[in-house]
């Protein structure tokens, strides 16, 4: 069975001084003089609006209106025994629905979210609900 591809996002990334990461669309252009933590600031952003997405997806399968939600990412770099790895902190605000609907919509998210999918079982992921 073939996937179909639904979107692919194409970048290009220079090292040193005037590092910079720009996207063939024209849509991301930054300045990376540093690796650290611009990679984490990026990971964070893309992988908290697909979750975001997912989280939407989710209530409207379940016909629930969603008003203002919003996903803030900590992503952090940390050096243990094994070398280095990623843990993740996402604290989801959902206002105005109810606490059991609005967890119930947080852990559906991470199985639609290719990025929580992705992360699965690799890092430590801590996602509450704000």
């Amino acid at each position: 069975m073939t996937a179909k591809i639904l979107a692919t996002g194409k970048t290009h990334t220079t090292a040193g001084a005037n590092g910079a990461a720009t996207s063939a669309d024209g849509f991301l252009d930054i300045k990376l003089p540093q690796p650290h933590p611009a990679a984490e600031n990026l990971f964070g952003a893309a992988w908290s609006t697909c979750y975001l997405g997912a989280i939407q997806l989710a209530a409207g399968q379940q016909k629930i209106t969603l008003t203002d939600p919003s996903v803030d990412a900590e992503i952090d770099l940390a050096n243990g025994a094994d070398g280095f790895f990623l843990q993740a902190r996402l604290s989801v605000s959902l206002p105005g629905v109810d606490r059991d609907v609005a967890l119930a919509l947080i852990d559906a998210a991470h199985g639609i979210c290719p990025y929580s999918k992705a992360v699965h079982g690799n890092i430590e992921v801590v996602t509450t609900l704000a």
